[in-house]
């Protein structure tokens, strides 16, 4: 299957670990020009490093706090001064935060708002006018599963991704017209930084494989995802081998998930 991202410039937000950086690895390794962000520099520099080492590919970092309006605006403008033009936007930042309903405070509500909602609309905004000029594109937004059917105490995370499917489906009726094509992602038990985090929190005597093996089990396909699977999925959805998929939420959960 051809991808054809040769020559494609990607941004990808949240990309110094985790989901966001094996996607990175993965569009490079398809011919991708990539930009990584997120708010740590020296995390950044090492991911860089890292994907260097393995492809022997250069990629830009800029440092980019994606709650603030400002800082989005100059990430666009920073790749489009460094490979001058914009093809592909993941916006993948993001946090765990559950809490039951009256846990949650206002300033929580709008920490959670700003980084995964307002992050990835600033983000669209600014890039969206250059993806025009390249006669098209694609935007992952990456959720979660449970956005679909929100469990008890899982505020503010699952409101705030919940926003990110409308606003999926929403930015795919008002962009097709342009050839840019909006999709999401929605997450579950995928092995990455904050479930990392969650391990070492609560089951920190077990290895991974024997923690992962427990949580994993109530999955039908009986086992936690790998962060390379996840990255799969974007890719192909960023790819032209995905050009009619548009408006649409791909589960990444192992069959866990109880809406389709």
């Amino acid at each position: 299957m051809e991808l054809n991202l040769t020559g494609k410039v990607a941004i990808i937000t949240g990309s110094s670990k985790g989901i966001g950086y094996y996607t990175a690895m993965q569009l490079v390794k398809e011919g991708a020009k990539v930009v990584l962000c997120a708010r740590g520099e020296k995390q950044l520099q090492v991911a860089a490093g890292c994907i260097k080492n393995e492809t022997g590919e250069e990629v830009l970092i800029v440092p980019t706090d994606t709650t603030k309006e400002k800082d989005c605006k100059k990430l666009i403008e920073r790749t489009i001064g460094h490979y001058g033009q914009i093809d592909i936007l993941i916006n993948n930042a993001g946090t765990a935060s559950a809490n039951p309903f009256e846990a949650v405070s206002s300033k929580l509500w709008q920490a959670d708002l700003d980084l995964k909602v307002f992050g990835a609309i600033h983000c669209s905004k600014y890039a969206v006018p250059y993806m025009r000029k390249v006669g098209g594109g694609a935007i992952v937004n990456v959720t979660a599963v449970m956005a679909k059917t929100p469990p008890a105490s899982s505020l503010p995370t699952t409101v705030s991704r919940a926003a990110g499917l409308a606003l999926t489906k929403a930015m795919s009726r008002d962009l097709g017209r342009d050839n840019i094509r909006v999709n999401s992602v929605c997450i579950g038990l995928i092995r990455s930084d904050q479930l990392e985090k969650k391990w070492k929190r609560e089951e920190p005597n077990l290895s991974w494989e024997e923690y992962s093996h427990n949580i994993g089990q109530a999955i039908p396909l009986g086992r936690v995802g790998d962060t390379q699977e996840a990255a799969n999925v974007i890719t192909f959805l960023v790819s032209d081998a995905a050009s009619y998929v548009t408006g649409t939420a791909i589960n990444i959960d192992g069959g866990s998930g109880h809406a389709l």
